[in-house]
């Protein structure tokens, strides 16, 4: 009952502030430019339109299946990320104007004579220029979200890892995001891309799947042939459990990719080898019977001594690993911030954006800024990555 309360929270959360950017965008490019019919008319169905193409586009995008929804969500999802950019575009305008609006007060200027004429003239054309401009970074945005996953390679020194396992290699792939905007073949050549560098580890660190299993099962089937020397592994991130966690797990099961849900296993042989744990995603608590990240149960009876590598869906939970002495960290769920700039959003509610960082002078954090993309199909100033992590033995400058 209290899940279907946040659900429904959540909703209307979301719709009140849907509502009021659209009530936004009517009262400064239909009302303050004085548009008239039957130009304003059409503005304000389009308006109304977009807005309810939000909402519904998300309905249908986790209730049809996949061949299906993809073709009713492309307008709706691109439209999001053309508002956030419209909305950031038009809140800069406004606020110049407001300084300018002020300096004048402060000169004691009054407005001449044709001085609203030539006010209602800027005001269309700064709605003009903002539209334009928004319509140009959302196209050169589809473009980069659709461009292949980059591999970025970082070299992680770690001073317990064992000289014989100097160089061993590590895929991330992260927030993925297989649902209604990416599918099947996109996945098949992902995992064409990371077979190709031969990694000793494959991890998984969440948001993989955005969707019903009985939707999306056939979508990630080439997940199945990710080819590791030591195995595939994979930790929840928010969105497998808004897609019902308890029918996925057997689905992960049967493709050989290992859940860890807040345990610790050897990676390597005898005293060449590290720990690898994993916990439940940060937020997981309360969205499925007995799930919620325990990272002390995770690491419960582990030899200190022993590198440990932790895979959390959220950068967040450094917080806490480094508390119990983690060495590395390897994390998603920010995107990178996806759609510049609105990245600051993010570090609000995480430590890191993306990269790697020190954290608490213990604990290396690695944030990827995503394999896949979730709403808009837009990157503006982010990359879709494959991260191949390269560890080293030594100490750490």
């Amino acid at each position: 009952m209290m899940l279907f309360l946040r659900y429904i929270l959540f909703a209307l959360v979301m719709s009140s502030i849907t509502g009021l950017v659209h009530y936004y965008f009517y009262r400064r490019l239909v009302k303050n430019t004085e548009l008239e019919n039957p130009w304003r008319n059409v503005a304000v169905v389009i308006i109304v339109f977009l807005a309810i193409s939000l909402p519904l586009g998300m309905i249908l995008g986790r209730t049809l299946p996949f061949r299906t929804a993809r073709h009713f969500i492309f307008i709706p999802y691109t439209w999001m990320g053309m508002m956030l950019l419209l909305f950031m575009f038009l809140l800069i305008v406004d606020f110049l104007r407001l300084i300018k609006s002020l300096v004048s007060r402060l000169r004691a200027r009054r407005p001449g004579p044709g001085s609203k004429s030539r006010r209602i003239r800027l005001m269309r054309l700064q709605a003009a220029a903002c539209i334009v401009l928004s319509v140009i970074l959302a196209s050169w945005s589809v473009y980069s979200g659709r461009a292949r996953p980059e591999l970025t390679e970082v070299n992680v020194t770690l001073e317990r890892l064992p000289v014989q396992m100097n160089g061993f290699r590590i895929v991330q792939l992260t927030d993925m995001h297989i649902g209604s905007v990416l599918g099947r073949e996109w996945v098949s050549m992902l995992v064409e891309s990371v077979n190709s560098v031969k990694p000793d580890l494959v991890v998984l660190t969440g948001d993989i799947v955005d969707g019903d299993v009985t939707h999306l099962s056939g979508e990630i089937e080439p997940l199945s042939r990710l080819k590791a020397a030591h195995g595939v592994y994979i930790v929840t991130g928010n969105h497998e459990y808004y897609s019902g966690i308890s029918k996925w797990t057997p689905v992960f099961r049967k493709m050989n990719i290992k859940l860890l849900r807040n345990e610790r296993v050897a990676i390597g042989d005898g005293k060449n080898s590290f720990d690898l744990a994993g916990i439940d995603d940060y937020n997981s608590r309360g969205h499925a019977p007995g799930h919620g990240p325990d990272l002390e149960k995770a690491l419960k009876g582990r030899d200190p001594d022993r590198e440990l590598i932790l895979l959390a869906h959220q950068p967040k939970a450094v917080y806490e690993a480094s508390k119990y002495d983690v060495g590395l960290q390897l994390s998603g769920h920010t995107h990178g911030g996806q759609i510049c700039p609105w990245g600051f959003m993010v570090l609000m509610t995480q430590p890191y954006l993306s990269g790697l960082h020190l954290y608490n002078g213990r604990t290396q954090i690695y944030v990827s800024e995503g394999s896949g993309m979730w709403g808009p199909p837009m990157r503006l100033g982010t990359n879709s990555e494959i991260t191949l992590i390269r560890l080293l033995s030594g100490k750490r400058k």
